[in-house]
């Protein structure tokens, strides 16, 4: 494995299926020695994670946190072994947070992360920002799948059978 390749540890099913992904973010996570360790070693869960982005000190600095997402404990660790669903610091550029900010406060808008992998030897996290679907948006997009599907079969059969 090269030392610019991506390890993908984790990905969010949830995220394309109920969010309209507009933009994507890559941001650093703040993590302690076991929690590294652990994802390594076993992947964790991010099925119900969200991206919150709160001021410090009154409005002045803004900061953003990886909430509900689970970093399973590590199998060798002791009693100091991490918190599983701890709120995680995000390490994004200022400018970067006061943009998912501003487009959070809009309605409708959510981020949230969409994976999870190793990047030079990094832990990164990807955040999407979007719009959550409405049903009737889920039901289509399942339509248009199961369509793709049975083309993708027809074409398949079709150069079996020599038509």
């Amino acid at each position: 494995m090269s030392k610019d390749a991506i390890k993908i540890i984790a990905t969010n099913p949830n995220a394309r299926k109920n969010f309209h992904i507009e933009e994507v973010v890559e941001a650093g996570i703040s993590i302690t020695g076991t929690e590294v360790k652990s994802l390594r070693e076993q992947t964790p869960n991010l099925r119900d994670a969200f991206v919150e982005i709160s001021s410090k000190n009154g409005g002045q600095e803004l900061r953003a946190f990886l909430l509900n997402a689970f970093i399973p404990p590590y199998s060798h660790g002791t009693q100091w072994n991490h918190e599983p669903d701890r709120r995680r610091d995000l390490l994004l550029h200022r400018h970067q947070i006061h943009k998912l900010f501003a487009a959070s406060q809009q309605k409708g808008y959510s981020i949230v992360p969409i994976k999870i992998y190793f990047k030079k030897g990094w832990v990164k996290v990807e955040l999407g920002l979007g719009r959550g679907k409405k049903f009737h948006d889920k039901r289509d997009a399942l339509k248009e799948r199961s369509a793709e599907r049975e083309i993708q079969s027809a074409t398949k059969r079709r150069g079996r059978d020599g038509y």
